[in-house]
């Protein structure tokens, strides 16, 4: 009897390490699965962190450049000052032209000294002030689109 009993005992374990394995395998996919699940969006949370950081970078640098209407009327023109913004963002009189709404024409007119510009005009020359290249140039590929 004790022999049946072994080979009982024996076919139970080997049904049980069976099942077992069956049911660990289930898991260590689903685990796997989870884990690359994770990882993408783990790169995920990093890439948009980083848009984020780029997002509020640029948002405080044009927060910077934003004018109160009040400086923009102390603000002074001059001939010479206004060339030489033009030559330091390195823009030609029709690329400063579109950013301040106005003609290449008008442009060459303000740097003649024939003519000064208006208070809007005005404004946006102290907002360009502040403002470096970089920014400039995406401003006009917004507008070029």
């Amino acid at each position: 009897m004790a022999n049946i009993a072994s080979v009982l005992k024996d076919e139970i374990t080997r049904l049980a390490r069976k099942e077992v394995r069956s049911e660990t395998e289930k898991l260590k996919k689903s685990s796997a699965q989870y884990r690359t699940e994770i990882v993408a969006l783990k790169r995920r949370t990093a890439s948009l962190e980083q848009q984020l950081s780029r997002l509020e970078k640029t948002a405080s640098r044009s927060t910077a450049a934003e004018v109160k209407p009040d400086v923009a009327r102390k603000a002074r023109f001059t001939v010479n000052g206004f060339k030489t913004l033009r030559q330091r963002l390195g823009l030609t009189a029709q690329a400063i032209g579109a950013l301040l709404g106005v003609s290449a024409q008008t442009i060459y007119s303000w740097e003649a000294g024939n003519t000064s510009p208006r208070e809007q005009q005005l404004e946006k020359i102290v907002m360009l002030r502040g403002m470096g290249k970089r920014e400039v140039d995406a401003i006009l590929q917004k507008l070029a689109e």
